[in-house]
């Protein structure tokens, strides 16, 4: 029987049809399926047909509108509107964030089964976020389309394409880390405005992403483990190789360390971040 998420029933071809996917309920539905799917064993992960293309740009609507970071329009939570553009900006971080889940299932082969689906729990995860967020920005009279958006996350998943290592080095331990941290922050000015509904989608997302951070730490361990590669000088030259974004403080220690990040990486990072200012 073949699944419902793609024609194939192996797991990196279903993975590339939900990427490619620019519709965005078709793809939160493909991608509930896909997780389905997996976890009744339908889908194999082992001598795939499917060959590993570099992908750009995945599958996304028309809008929003990408432009640089820097032209992103600023937020004040002051009024409604920057209240929604901020949730706005939050959606668009989740809906690329189930992408990048999907390009970590479809891309990297010859990983063990449970590296599949901790990733496809990744990707079902954020298109719940991705919903909530968006949820929430219909009763503020907005849609997930109608602010600017950029592109960054996406640009790290094509540098980091052609190494898994590099990838959970760079993607979930740098970027999305960086999320543990500055999430409390963004959730307690909102609960300052008043958007009490908006920050408890926050408090839901923060949980859920320590356990994100973590599958990024599980895997860049292994991988290390894999090749003999000492993990703390491994990540400290990767975000050199790669000009890695600057780590800003203050650090959620609480929250990094809940995700897997040992006493010898925080103090590593608490240098990387003081060194930035």
């Amino acid at each position: 029987m073949k699944n419902q998420c793609s024609p194939s029933d192996d797991v990196f071809s279903s993975a590339l049809f939900c990427l490619q996917c620019g519709d965005v309920e078709a793809k939160l539905t493909h991608v509930e399926n896909l997780r389905s799917a997996w976890d009744r064993n339908q889908l194999t992960y082992l001598d795939s047909p499917t060959p590993i293309a570099l992908i750009p740009t995945p599958g996304r609507p028309e809008k929003p509108d990408l432009v640089s970071a820097l032209l992103v329009g600023k937020r004040k939570l002051s009024t409604p509107t920057g209240r929604a553009a901020l949730i706005h900006s939050l959606a668009h971080i989740e809906f690329n964030a189930i992408n990048l889940a999907l390009d970590a299932v479809y891309r990297f082969r010859d990983m063990p089964q449970t590296y599949y689906g901790d990733w496809l729990r990744v990707a079902t995860e954020e298109a719940y976020h991705f919903k909530l967020l968006r949820d929430h920005l219909r009763t503020l009279d907005f849609d997930y389309g109608d602010f600017t958006a950029h592109n960054g996350l996406w640009e790290m998943a094509v540098t980091t394409a052609h190494d898994p290592l590099v990838r959970m080095a760079l993607v979930p331990r740098v970027l999305e880390a960086r999320g543990l941290d500055v999430t409390p922050a963004i959730r307690d000015k909102l609960v300052s405005c008043g958007a009490h509904a908006a920050a408890a989608i926050l408090d839901i997302i923060h949980a859920d992403e320590i356990g994100h951070v973590a599958i990024g730490n599980r895997w860049y361990t292994y991988l290390c483990n894999q090749r003999g590669l000492e993990p703390l000088a491994t990540f400290r030259q990767l975000m050199r190789d790669y000009n890695a974004p600057k780590l800003r403080g203050p650090l959620h220690s609480a929250a990094r360390r809940a995700a897997g990040f040992s006493d010898a990486e925080m103090k590593m990072l608490e240098a990387f971040a003081n060194s930035a200012h």
